[in-house]
């Protein structure tokens, strides 16, 4: 567990937990040290005696209302940023000779707006996958804390006929990050439907999130896995199970194989290639339709306006002229 404060040795640590009897490692712990608060009280009420005690108990009921705040984890350096601020105000306080029950009372009041403030921690979505925008930061304990769902998502199962296609699209439900994102596609053959990693090989040349086979055959029977990479780490596993029905009419049949003959077509290990959807199954994409996606779609359908009513005036005026 890794404590954000700069002093943050176990001795400290230990006497933090004694002077101060918030609940363990408030924000206020998190944030600030045993040194900087005692020395705020120092300013305040002199270097020892029974009201060096009092406004350190007093420092610590003030901020005991945040002892159990989440926050996004990507926003804890302006929190931190916040609490040096904070610090540097209650020593101009204290400076100035002011009551230090009200300083402290003014300043847990104002670290809380400034923590509603902060952008919230996502959601986490079911059922699978490491949700690194879920993640979030924890002041009860200084610690990080992620989604608690497994690596390896559900498998979803895929019928195909012989001689047809499979698609395979490897998505997931969540926000991945924009940049570095690679998929790693393995293929466990005789039909197997499994999630056993033992299982799978490798399939070097399949890449991108959307692959397909085709035409399909019974060697293709078995279960493909897509692994979701950021940073060459993995975010999420997605599982396909391919079930390779009987084969199409006789007259279909001979008709493949006379073209295989005409096109010298051999039969091949199980590849996977890139699939390149249509519009229409981009359309169809529930994360298609962005604010930037709906813009150029806007911007395509007034060209494509404005260019039929040009069309239009000239076949007009090509017309009335030649009469």
């Amino acid at each position: 567990m890794a404590l954000l404060a700069r002093d943050s040795a176990v001795p400290s640590a230990l006497v933090a937990l004694t002077v101060f009897r918030a609940p363990a490692w408030a924000c206020l712990i998190c944030f600030t040290s045993y040194k900087e608060r005692t020395r705020i009280c120092q300013i305040f009420v002199g270097t020892q005696g029974p009201q060096l005690e009092a406004c350190q108990e007093a420092f610590s009921s003030a901020f005991a209302d945040l002892a159990d705040t989440e926050i996004n984890y990507d926003e804890r350096s302006h929190l931190r940023d916040a609490f040096t601020q904070m610090t540097h105000s209650l020593q101009e306080i204290a400076v100035a000779q002011g009551s230090f029950k009200v300083a402290f009372l003014e300043a847990a009041k104002k670290m809380q707006k400034v923590i509603m403030e902060l952008k919230g921690a996502q959601a986490c979505v079911p059922p699978c996958g490491f949700q690194d925008v879920a993640r979030r930061f924890v002041c009860f304990g200084c610690y990080s804390k992620a989604c608690n769902l497994p690596l390896d998502c559900p498998v979803q199962d895929l019928t195909v006929t012989r001689g047809q296609q499979a698609k395979f699209s490897c998505t997931v439900n969540f926000q991945l990050p924009k940049e570095e994102i690679t998929y790693s596609w393995r293929f466990a053959g005789g039909g197997v439907r499994t999630q056993d990693q033992s299982y799978f090989r490798d399939i070097p040349r399949a890449q991108g999130y959307l692959a397909r086979i085709r035409p399909v055959q019974p060697t293709h029977s078995g279960t493909f896995s897509c692994s979701v990479l950021h940073d060459q780490r993995p975010v999420a596993r997605l599982y396909f199970f391919l079930n390779v029905t009987s084969a199409p009419p006789r007259g279909e049949i001979e008709l493949q194989v006379s073209l295989q003959k005409v096109l010298r077509w051999k039969p091949r290990e199980t590849e996977l290639e890139p699939w390149r959807p249509s519009l229409s199954e981009l359309l169809a994409r529930p994360e298609a339709l962005t604010p930037g996606n709906q813009f150029l779609l806007a911007a395509l359908a007034a060209i494509a306006s404005a260019s039929a009513t040009l069309l239009a005036w000239i076949f007009f005026r090509w017309y009335f002229r030649s009469n």
